[in-house]
């Protein structure tokens, strides 16, 4: 239990998958439960260790959660109130942003409105799925839509 109270404050007790508060005092058969998520398969943890690349640490996940992304890498979802097109994918841009640093193109939308509300979206769930990242968001306007993409 000690292992889960340690990474439940590292992580402000919010599930790393879906972003909402977990609650550690749930009975542990319930969706809502504390649990840690190795975050990787077995396979790619073995590949990371071939490779001498770092492993990322584990996060604090709902039980629900957890259990329904399997042993399958994790798949941060875009809230569908944010208006999108060609959608980076969330967890492999802050995988390379935490590695290598530079800039990611993460998304285009076709208003600055819509743009500054994914940019700010971006930003503050980027802190909490990468919390020693320091990010910056961008908008650029290409041929009549916006680019979002955040930088180091």
């Amino acid at each position: 239990m000690a292992q889960l109270d340690e990474i439940g404050e590292t992580d402000g007790w919010r599930c790393w998958l879906c972003d909402e508060p977990v609650d550690r005092d749930m009975p542990p058969n319930d969706s809502r439960s504390a649990t840690v998520d190795t975050r990787l398969t077995k396979a790619r943890v073995k590949k990371m260790k071939q490779d001498k690349t770092p492993i990322p640490p584990e996060r604090l996940a709902h039980k629900g959660c957890n259990t329904g992304k399997g042993a399958k890498d994790a798949v941060i979802a875009w809230p569908e109130h944010l208006i999108v097109v060609e959608p980076a994918s969330i967890i492999a841009a802050a995988e390379r942003l935490e590695r290598k640093g530079g800039r990611e193109a993460m998304a285009r939308c076709p208003t600055r409105q819509d743009a500054d509300a994914v940019a700010d979206w971006l930003v503050d769930r980027m802190s909490r799925l990468a919390p020693n990242l320091t990010l910056k968001s961008q908008i650029a306007s290409t041929g009549g839509q916006y680019l979002v993409s955040l930088s180091t």
